[in-house]
């Protein structure tokens, strides 16, 4: 900006008078501004210490210059005695005739010089700018310069040196500059500054100094900067300050001294600054401020004592400060309140939080009337008096956090003009009745992380507009609580214990736009009076599960349900947070062909990039759903369908009907058939027993669909939450491990009926037998119960089935699952491997013929097959390989995972023979007990009735000796007593040596 006639600096009005007077007085000469020829004049030039420091120059201000006979009339006119000069040549040096060509133009035509004149002054590599009409703005910084430049202007205003390499300056290098007003020495190596360094610079009023190396303030050089207004000397390594440094410096108003290693406060120095208004001493290393410490600093208005050490204050340490009305003794190490205080009756901001005070007295304030805010929190306050805060009319803030001791609400009569009070972290367990008579001016009101168990009316205090009681013990929110505060706009009653709400609590809320309810314990919530709500929270709110109406909330922008079935009623629906999904984020496909796929409504011409793309998408979001509902509906948590899916459906039906019937049929089978029963065909039978509880699970679930088939939404909240989920989910993990743990015992078990009996001729029972499998059992129950102990993770989904791609605990489960599930396929791979390799060939096609062996590795082959989409969904969620879509992966969960407990039963069916005998043997004995309750009322001396009993006694103890013979061995080593025929093919014998 170009300052006109009427809006000169004080350095363009002082440049005007020194020419005026030195002109008339016939005493004019280009040496007495510092830029004339040597031999021209009464004096020459001294030339300057070093070259020019700052930013580069434009090309035009870089060639900018004026002619070379600009300079001859002045010569003449000023009547130089020295012969005449050839015309200065362009480069470095053409600044000599410099101030003679402006000098002409001001004294001659009364007028300013052109700007091309000017910047002629511009050291090279720097960047020059007029500063009004008369003065240049010289900017020499970050140029690596290790000295000022010898070539400035005399009229430079303005001198930026900042973060160069300047070590040292010699004396006197700007004494020509009497026009510099701000000189910045910034970010430079200093570490000492001569006697001399500023000489000349009268009119300076700003130096800066900071982040540089001095170890002391300098003891001569600011002496006698008679205008210095401003003095930067932070972030120095200054340990001491001499008495008389500032001597001199009348005008002084603003002092840096933060952020050095100053050990006391520089009493006797500051003495002399009695017209400084703000000071730091912040960041250094001050214990102790002595009494009087600033006596003379009468009108110093702001004081920053903070990151210090200090430990103790004299009482008297503020007398004098009578116009200091900010106070900052934040992050030191007191111990007591400092009473000093009581002295600055014009004090208005007060600040010692982060110390170690741990009491504050009574009456603490009484001498600071004018006190407005004051910060004390995060100090160990156990005691605070009652008449701390009394009489003070013109506190607006008040702020005590972390209080960890406080039982009672502080009295504060007299501080009627109180706007903000933040009490948190204390034990206050109640609120006097009259606290809105001693506030009515409150408008914020925090008393979160309290005790507070009941409330009083806050009806009084009508400005109230933000209320924050959050974490407290609050029970009850009675229908006066918030009557009538007509300018409330927040209220926040989250992480309390309500459970009742008045239905009227709300009704006299007009203005009230955010409302905080999580994490309570509500059934209910009143709507009355909510109707211009824009922000609601009512998660963690559990027993909450009914629907609430978007029609009571018709402002209602961003609310946070207990479930995601609850946002289905606020337009919500899955289809479009489809978009956003975390299972579609490693989608490969196109953005467009994203939103056209899963939305189906939008168009994106092929020319629009990707920002304009994405701030489209946001806007047609907001239209379709105007309500930001979160936890939102997704691919697992669905508002029609528990499933979804009808090829899910039906394969979750298939599954239930063929395990609860195929598994009852094998139970019965083995359990019923046979008097004494084998080892693998107890573990044939326990097997299908689990199985059949996998059944029951699916069954479940497809029930649960069916009931719920097109308005899943108004009951899935219920179902998550029921005992039902987490019986199911604890059935289907528990049926799972046990019939992996069962298998893999029943592999053992083969190999060790290979390993003890010779050739078949002698079996040895599978020791303990009993126990295993109550390990079998216990560990199963152990990892069905993991996720009921640890959260419930049952209940994540309706599904009630831990998630692979979902928290990383449920995450981290699953994984583990599936390496304890592959460790057993593993077992059971080695003992068959082992079981293949001990055979010798000629007794190969025997061994893998008997029946109960071919079962067991047909079941172990379908399992693991089976069980290799289940890895590789768990290890894809581990790797975090989202590119699996929802449906597969409840499809696996579903269908996959349970396909087992239908298989397993439909090859014992199918494929083993033993099958047929044993249903042929319970058919017997049905027909059997048939008979016998037919033929009880004849005669027991018929012949037939006799026979029949003969004949059945009769098979029955050769399939009990039969057995006996095979599983338990004589003890003397001789052949059994009911040998048998070795054969694998013998279907009129129920067991045979190789089971």
């Amino acid at each position: 900006m170009v300052a006109g006639p009427e809006t000169k600096t004080g350095a363009q009005r002082g440049l005007q008078e020194f020419i005026t007077q030195n002109w008339s007085s016939g005493r004019m000469s280009l040496s007495a501004l510092g830029s004339g020829r040597p031999g021209c004049g009464r004096e020459r030039r001294q030339p300057g210490a070093g070259r020019g420091a700052g930013s580069r120059a434009p090309h035009a201000v870089r060639s900018a210059g004026i002619r070379a006979g600009q300079a001859e009339p002045e010569r003449r006119e000023l009547g130089c005695t020295s012969r005449r000069q050839p015309p200065p040549a362009a480069g470095p040096g053409r600044e000599e005739g410099v101030g003679g060509g402006i000098l002409l133009q001001l004294a001659a035509g009364g007028g300013s010089p052109r700007p091309g004149t000017l910047l002629r002054g511009c050291p090279a590599r720097c960047q020059c700018e007029p500063d009004g009409r008369m003065l240049l703005r010289v900017d020499c910084s970050d140029l690596g310069l290790s000295e000022p430049p010898s070539n400035l202007s005399v009229f430079t205003s303005y001198l930026d040196l900042s973060m160069n390499n300047i070590s040292q300056l010699p004396p006197s290098p700007l004494h020509s500059l009497r026009f510099l007003e701000e000189l910045r020495l910034a970010g430079n190596a200093l570490t000492y500054i001569p006697k001399g360094a500023f000489a000349g610079l009268h009119s300076l009023k700003v130096l800066m100094l900071q982040n540089n190396h001095l170890r002391q303030v300098p003891t001569e050089a600011l002496q006698n900067l008679r205008s210095l207004q401003s003095l930067r000397l932070d972030a120095n390594r200054i340990s001491s300050v001499a008495p008389s440094c500032f001597r001199g410096l009348h005008s002084l108003r603003h002092l840096w001294l933060d952020d050095n290693a100053l050990t006391e406060i520089p009493v006797q120095a500051l003495r002399s600054l009695s017209a400084l208004q703000a000071m730091t001493l912040a960041l250094n290393k001050i214990h102790h401020i002595p009494d009087y410490a600033f006596g003379n600093l009468s009108s110093l208005v702001v004081l920053h004592l903070h990151n210090n050490r200090i430990h103790s204050l004299g009482k008297k340490c503020f007398d004098g400060l009578h116009s200091l009305e900010t106070l900052d003794l934040n992050y030191n190490n007191l111990d007591e309140f400092p009473t000093a205080v009581r002295t600055l009756s014009n004090l208005k901001e007060l600040g010692f939080h982060s110390n170690n005070i741990k009491s504050i007295p009574e009456k603490a304030f009484v001498g600071n009337p004018s006190l407005i805010t004051i910060h004390f929190y995060d100090n160990p306050i156990q005691l605070v008096g009652r008449s701390a805060f009394q009489h003070l009319p013109e506190l607006r803030t008040l702020t005590l956090n972390g209080a960890s001791q406080i039982t009672e609400f502080p009295d504060l009569t007299g501080t009627a003009s109180l706007e903000s009070l933040t009490l948190t972290g204390a034990q206050i367990s109640s609120l006097p009745q009259t606290v809105c008579d001693q506030l009515p001016n409150l408008q914020v009101l925090d008393l979160s992380y309290n005790l507070l168990e009941d409330l009083p009316s806050f009806s009084v205090c009508q400005k109230l507009q933000k209320i924050d009681l959050r974490h407290n013990e609050i029970y009850e929110i009675q229908a006066d609580t918030f009557q009538q505060l007509f300018s409330l706009r927040s209220l926040n009653l989250a992480w309390n214990k309500i459970a009742i709400i008045h239905p009227n609590a709300f009704s006299t809320l007009p203005s009230l736009r955010k409302l905080d309810l999580s994490s309570n314990r509500l059934s209910s919530i009143p709507v009355t009076g909510l109707h211009g709500l824009t922000h609601l929270k009512l998660t963690g709110n559990h027993a909450l599960q009914s629907l609430i109406s978007s029609e009571n909330f018709p402002e209602l922008k961003v609310i946070e349900m207990p479930y995601a079935y609850q946002c289905c009623a606020f337009g919500v629906c899955e289809n479009v947070y489809k978009i956003s999904n975390q299972w579609n984020k490693g989608d490969n496909s196109s953005a467009e062909d994203l939103h056209k796929k899963d939305a189906g409504i939008f168009q994106v011409q092929d020319d629009r990039d990707l920002e304009d793309f994405l701030l489209d998408f946001e806007e047609d979001l907001k239209a379709l759903h105007p309500v930001q509902c979160s936890p939102s509906p997704g691919p697992f948590k669905l508002c029609e369908y528990l499933f979804g899916s009808w090829l899910i459906r039906i394969g979750v039906w298939t599954i239930a009907v063929l395990a609860l019937t195929c598994n009852a049929l094998v139970t019965s089978t083995v359990f019923r058939a046979a008097v004494y029963i084998s080892s693998i065909k107890l573990l044939i039978g326990l097997i299908a027993a689990v199985n059949m509880l996998m059944g029951v699970s699916s069954a479940v679930l497809a029930g649960v669909d069916a009931f719920t088939f097109g308005s899943f939404a108004q009951h899935g909240a219920w179902w998550e939450q029921a005992v039902g989920c987490q019986v199911v989910g604890f059935l289907f993990i528990f049926a799972s491990e046990s019939s992996v743990f069962l298998l893999t015992l029943a592999a053992l078990e083969r190999g060790w009926s290979v390993k003890c009996s010779a050739k078949f001729e002698r079996h040895t029972p599978f020791p303990s037998l009993r126990a295993t499998l109550a390990l079998c059992a216990l560990l199963a129950g152990t990892v069905a119960a993991v996720p009921l102990l640890g959260g419930s993770e049952y209940s994540a989904s309706p599904l009630c089935l831990p998630l692979p791609f979902g928290e990383p605990r449920a995450t981290g489960y699953m994984v583990a699952l599936v390496l304890l599930n592959s460790l057993c396929f593993l077992v059971m791979t080695v003992a068959y491997t082992r079981l293949y390799c001990r055979l010798e060939k000629g007794d190969l096609d025997g061994m893998w013929g008997c029946s109960m062996v071919k079962h067991v590795a047909l079941l172990l082959f379908t399992n693991c097959i089976l069980h290799c989409p289940v890895a590789f969904l768990s290890f894809s969620s581990l790797l975090n390989l989202t590119f699996i879509s929802p449906e597969v992966i409840k499809f696996i969960l579903l269908v996959i995972v349970p396909l087992p407990a239908c298989l397993n039963p439909l090859l014992y069916i199918l494929f083993n023979p033993h099958f047929k005998e044993d249903l042929g043997s319970l058919g017997k004995q049905t027909h059997f007990w048939t008979r016998s309750k037919h033929t009880s009322l004849m005669s027991i001396n018929s012949d037939d009735v006799e026979k029949q009993s003969c004949d059945s006694t009769q098979a029955l103890m050769t399939f009990t000796s039969a057995s006996i013979a095979y599983d338990l061995p004589s003890a003397s080593g001789s052949p059994p007593a009911y040998p048998m025929t070795e054969s694998c093919h013998l279907s009129s014998v129920a067991f045979v040596p190789c089971l």
